[in-house]
Parts: C-alpha cells; sequence; structure tokens
C-alpha cells in the first residue's frame, strides 16, 4: 500500500461534459481558478487542457494555455501544472462503407506542433498518450503511433518537461518500457493508468493489477476510473501503491443526482484518504518526489 499520496486533478478535458454539466470550466480563468481551488481542497497537481471560450469546445491554442498557466504561475496557491498533450491526435473515420475522406473533427498534427505549448510554456509536467485506441464515440480514433510518441517524447525530453505517460491498455505499457528502454524519457519514470474507458482497459481490480504487476518497480504511478467509479478509485488507487486522479475531465458527479466541482472531488478523494491513514503530499513534496522543476 502506498501511505504517502498526491492528488491530482484533471479540470475540464476535452470530452463533451460542458453539455452536461454547466460547472465544468470553459475559459482560461474558470479552467485557473477550479486548479487553484483543486490546490486549496488538497490536490498536488493540477492536469489541464484548454477550450474554446466561445464555444467550449477543446482547443490546443497555445495563448488559452498560456492565460491559464499566467494566471496558476501568478495565483498564492501552489500546485504542480501539468498540461495535455494529447490533442492533435484525433482522427474521425468516414462511413463504414465509405472510409475516406476523413470526418469533420479530424484534427492531426505533427509532432512539434502538439506539443508547441509545452516547449514555450515549460509546464512541470505533460501528458504523452502512449497508444493508439477506438473510443466509444461513433469512428473516433485516438491516433499517436509509435514515430509520432518517439519524436514527441523527444521534444519533452529536450524541453526538460516531465512526460507523464497515460496507459489506457495493456499494449500501451508494452510501448512505454520500450520508449524508456531508447532513453526518450528519463527517470523518475511517471504513469496514469486510465482505466475504465471505452475500448481501452476495463476498471474492474484484476485487469488494474495486471498493469500493476507489470509496472517496474521503480515507476511511480497513479490510477483512475472515469464515471461514478472515480471516488472508490480514490481508495483503490493508494492499496494497489499508486497515488490519486479525480477532477471533472472524468467524472462530473459527486454523488448520485449531485453535480460536482473539482473541489469537490478533491475535497472528497482527500476525506477518503484521510480515513485510511494516508498522508496527502503537497506540491513541494511531488516536486521532490517526481524531480521536478518549478519554473
Amino acid at each position: 500500500m502506498n501511505r504517502e499520496v498526491f492528488i491530482t486533478c484533471a479540470v475540464t478535458g476535452a470530452g463533451d461534459t460542458t453539455g452536461k454539466s454547466d460547472l465544468v470550466p470553459i475559459t482560461p480563468k474558470q479552467i485557473a481558478d477550479d486548479a487553484i481551488a483543486a490546490a486549496k481542497a488538497g490536490a498536488a497537481i493540477a492536469h489541464c487542457h484548454v477550450r474554446d471560450p466561445e464555444t467550449g469546445a477543446p482547443s490546443r491554442d497555445v495563448a488559452l494555455y498560456r492565460e491559464v498557466v499566467d494566471r496558476i504561475r501568478s495565483a498564492d496557491t501552489d500546485v504542480v501544472i501539468n498540461l495535455t498533450a494529447g490533442m492533435g491526435g484525433d482522427l474521425i473515420i468516414g462511413s463504414p462503407e465509405q472510409p475516406l475522406p476523413l470526418a469533420e473533427g479530424t484534427d492531426m498534427a505533427g509532432a512539434a506542433e502538439r506539443v508547441e505549448h509545452v516547449s514555450s510554456l515549460l509546464p512541470e509536467i505533460c501528458t504523452l498518450d502512449c497508444g493508439t485506441m477506438n473510443f466509444s464515440h461513433g469512428d473516433y480514433i485516438m491516433a499517436n503511433t509509435p514515430s509520432m510518441l518517439r519524436a514527441m517524447a523527444k521534444h519533452m525530453q529536450d524541453a526538460g518537461v516531465r512526460p507523464e505517460i497515460e496507459i489506457f491498455d495493456t499494449g500501451h505499457l508494452v510501448l512505454a518500457k520500450q520508449l524508456v528502454k531508447e532513453g526518450l524519457i528519463d527517470n523518475p519514470v511517471v504513469v496514469q493508468l486510465c482505466m475504465g474507458i471505452p475500448y481501452g482497459a476495463p476498471d474492474d481490480p484484476n485487469t488494474l493489477m495486471a498493469l500493476v504487476n507489470n509496472l517496474p518497480d521503480d515507476w511511480i504511478y497513479s490510477a483512475f476510473s472515469i464515471g461514478r467509479n472515480q471516488l472508490p478509485y480514490a481508495a483503490l488507487a493508494p492499496i494497489v501503491g499508486g497515488n490519486v486522479r479525480v477532477g471533472l475531465e472524468d467524472n462530473i458527479y459527486l454523488e448520485y443526482g449531485k453535480l460536482a466541482t473539482n473541489a469537490d472531488l478533491v475535497e472528497r478523494a482527500a476525506t477518503i484518504l484521510s480515513a485510511m491513514n494516508v498522508s496527502i503530499l503537497t506540491p513541494e513534496d511531488v516536486r521532490k518526489k517526481l524531480k521536478l522543476t518549478k519554473r
């Protein structure tokens, strides 16, 4: 069991949650404010996407990231900044009988463009989605080829930003080990086990343990589930040796029928951990543990 746990808050994500809850932050100010509120509630890390302020649609506009980062860095409350690098790998196939041309919503960018905000803003952490997979949304594919991931990992390494490897299925872990073996990801290796996302690894304990049991002993990992099992995973993840992630990217409810804020979810996770006699790490604790550089 991990008895010294850090909490990551995934603040907004890129999904269609904005149409289901008006508590999901959209503008850079709302995203930054939620990251700061989550930190006050006990989160050591704020994982941030950005959205078009007018439509709420997912975006990879560097100017939006810059505003979010500047607002967080200028706040009195400390938090480790973790920016997504998952945007720009969105592939939407046409109809089954006519897969080409690709459908509206496809957004495929080169490695340097996908990490432009990381290279220019230098967060302490950024994500690396370590594989390609089908999602449950129609013909959408999260596309991350081995060559693309090698190029993105090298950009992150050159920038001095720690990648958080996001594992959505068992094969992704095999590829992550290969990237580490090739020297593209430096120690300490940081992993996020992303459970329950159709059609990736389901969030049952057997599948979680299959991933955990195949992690190298010196890798540092968190685990989360989407939807109603997000908060149960706040207890399960430390029991199997990991850290915790909650937030509106993955789940919009605090309990049945009650919409949550990011701070609500972090506070509930902190309550669960405290009741388990687990120490909750601060941002400075996390910087020491993960060997991060605050900028």
